[in-house]
């Protein structure tokens, strides 16, 4: 089996995982870069290999090595401004998907595709349905770079399936991952000491547990399940009962705002966000699972207890007089910087 993205925590714990059960003979890690050190333990039995998948080396590689099946998790959620900004995320996402699977298309082997996508492909927008299923088709195309990615990415893999019938080809839309380790950006957003939100909304979340997400990836690789699956945990937290949860202060914004909170956020170090998460804290996004509890047997912990876990691990505190003290006086730093920066802009 070969599995892409092996240098990030995610596609470390599925080779981990494949390395770890009897019926895996072989398991191959490809990835842009080397793995970081803190992976090393993670990868250990598993054949690395850098290999960019724009490149024709891939195609090789899979005939070469005989690989049976390929698990697609280089797919990066965020905007690298060091190594070429959003052109060159999305290159690596769409014509690095388009290039490894026109290298499945010619591998003699292949028996089995997986690909992780997310439900950003749902996009977020105030005409959105209530409740999104694998068969609704978004209100209003993605604002977000990731999100329309995805949409490419899984077109692609529908024309895949139209050329190569024989081989099972999974595409699993995850909620984001939340988990202690999960290292996300939404991990680090309910980190924030005060959490920027916007005035008069409170969207609905769904999460999935980044550990339960690994057990569905596992189980789609080993296992026969054809098609496309919601992934996520049952039920929603609004926004506003996430960041109590957390121990955390909102920080309302009129909605133009949070995108120079978010600019702000970025310049700073703290937090890089994303349109589509942008969207998300604005309209929020519900999606129906029942298809993926019935193909795959196995439920996911709710949204709730995925949350509530996270917490837990990452030692978030409970709201105590001292914190709100800490809060207030991070609020007041904030708007001061903001209102220097506005007024140095001037």
């Amino acid at each position: 089996m070969l599995v892409t993205g092996v240098a990030r925590h995610l596609g470390a714990q599925v080779a981990a995982r494949l390395v770890a059960d009897p019926r895996v003979e072989r398991v191959i890690g490809v990835d842009l870069t080397a793995p970081p050190d803190e992976l090393a333990p993670l990868l250990e039995g598993v054949d690395l290999h850098r290999v960019d998948l724009r490149n024709p080396e891939i195609a090789r590689l899979l005939g070469d090595e005989g690989v049976q099946a390929v698990v697609h998790l280089a797919i990066t959620t965020a905007v690298d401004y060091q190594s070429g900004g959003r052109g060159a995320s999305k290159e690596l996402n769409v014509i690095g998907t388009m290039q490894l699977l026109a290298a499945c298309q010619q591998a003699p082997d292949l028996r089995k595709l997986v690909v992780r996508s997310s439900t950003a492909a749902y996009g977020a927008s105030f005409r959105d349905p209530a409740v999104f299923t694998e068969d609704t088709e978004p209100r209003e195309a993605p604002r977000g770079g990731f999100g329309r990615d995805v949409l490419d990415i899984e077109g692609y893999v529908r024309g895949f399936r139209r050329r190569c019938p024989d081989v099972v080809a999974t595409v699993l839309r995850f909620a984001p991952f939340i988990g202690e380790h999960a290292g996300t950006r939404l991990n680090r957003y309910f980190a924030l000491p005060v959490v920027p939100t916007v005035l008069g909304r409170d969207p609905r979340l769904q999460f999935i547990h980044v550990d339960d997400g690994l057990e569905v990836l596992h189980r789609a690789i080993v296992e026969r399940h054809p098609g496309m699956y919601n992934v996520a945990g049952a039920g929603v937290l609004t926004l506003s009962q996430a960041i109590r949860r957390a121990g955390r202060v909102t920080f309302p914004v009129v909605e133009p705002g949070l995108s120079a909170v978010a600019g702000f956020a970025k310049s700073s170090g703290a937090l890089d966000f994303s349109l589509d998460q942008l969207d998300l804290f604005v309209h929020g996004r519900v999606v129906d699972t029942t298809r993926l509890i019935e193909e795959f047997g196995f439920e996911p912990r709710s949204t709730a207890a995925a949350f509530d876990d996270f917490i837990r691990g990452a030692g978030f505190g409970p709201l105590g007089p001292h914190r709100v003290r800490a809060a207030e006086r991070s609020i007041l730093e904030s708007i001061q910087r903001i209102r220097g920066t506005v007024e140095g802009d001037r």
